[in-house]
């Protein structure tokens, strides 16, 4: 695997799998790589003969309270895991490399509809710095297939959206949540979790299938979404929502509808900030 921190060199080899007409596959991710991660690369190897994966912690999606400076930087702990995984490519830029000419004044991009509501409303301009660097990444790619885990589910909206309004001829594939024994979503804040706060935090899942197994029942979306915050409060975690959208908009169903439906989670334990998510069609599939 050849690893590379400039546009320039990024450039030079994927040009020449280009010439060759070779299809590349891209796993933009920001490190500290988890299974969850190597899945998509080994997804990406099936669909391409070519993978770049990206490692690049980008402070344009960060508050100004939220956690970039201790965000765990592994980079050598990630190249050993790409490799193996079918990763050919690593492009791993630093700030300077990525926006040359600072952050302030840089161009953004923004995807109206989906940046204002949930994880928008509570992270403002989180999803314009996510959009914003998938699409530096996508145009120094130049991939043929870009690939996402359904966890950030909003953010995997976000990026579809993007790719379809701006006409950017790349496929968006999306990976299922990788999930540890007890459900819990693998992510890279869970080891931020103590040891008393790990098993607790597995109650977002089971939350979240009781929510899918209560749409089935025909519920009110109101009351299942009260119910399923009582239960993280009742496990001590500070939901921040409980909602239950549309899987392919993530606006607002109308009473009676039971397919075509996700439900998304963001909860605090300790200091610790979660999200999840379930696609509701999928769960009951399982489960019948």
């Amino acid at each position: 695997m050849r690893r590379v921190a400039t546009a320039r060199e990024l450039r030079e080899i994927v040009s020449a799998w280009r010439r060759a007409g070779e299809r590349v596959a891209f796993v933009p991710t920001m490190g500290n790589l988890h299974v969850g991660h190597l899945s998509l690369v080994a997804r990406g190897r099936e669909l391409a003969p070519h993978v770049v994966a990206s490692v690049f912690v980008n402070p344009t999606q960060f508050g100004p309270n939220e956690d970039f400076n201790r965000y765990p930087r592994t980079l050598e702990a990630d190249v050993a895991q790409l490799e193996p995984a079918g990763c050919e490519l690593l492009f791993a830029p630093g700030v300077e490399d990525m926006y040359p000419d600072g952050i302030q004044d840089h161009v953004r991009i923004e995807v109206p509809s989906l940046d204002g509501i949930l994880e928008g409303a509570f992270r403002p301009g989180h999803f314009s710095g996510v959009a914003t660097v998938v699409a530096k990444l996508f145009g120094l790619v130049q991939p043929d297939i870009a690939l996402f885990g359904r966890k950030d589910y909003q953010q995997l909206l976000v990026v579809q959206r993007m790719v379809a309004d701006l006409a950017m001829p790349i496929a968006i594939v999306a990976g299922e949540t990788q999930r540890e024994s007890d459900g819990l979503a693998l992510s890279s804040r869970n080891q931020y979790l103590s040891p008393d706060e790990r098993p607790r935090a597995a109650t977002i899942y089971a939350t979240l299938r009781d929510v899918a197994q209560r749409v089935r029942a025909g519920e009110p979306f109101a009351a299942i979404e009260s119910r399923a915050r009582d239960a993280l409060v009742g496990a001590g975690l500070v939901p921040d929502y409980v909602a239950i959208r549309r899987d392919s908009d993530l606006s607002e169903p109308t009473a009676g509808e039971t397919h075509g439906l996700v439900v998304l989670a963001a909860a605090r334990l300790g200091k610790t900030r979660l999200i999840d998510n379930l696609l509701i069609d999928n769960e009951l599939a399982v489960g019948a």
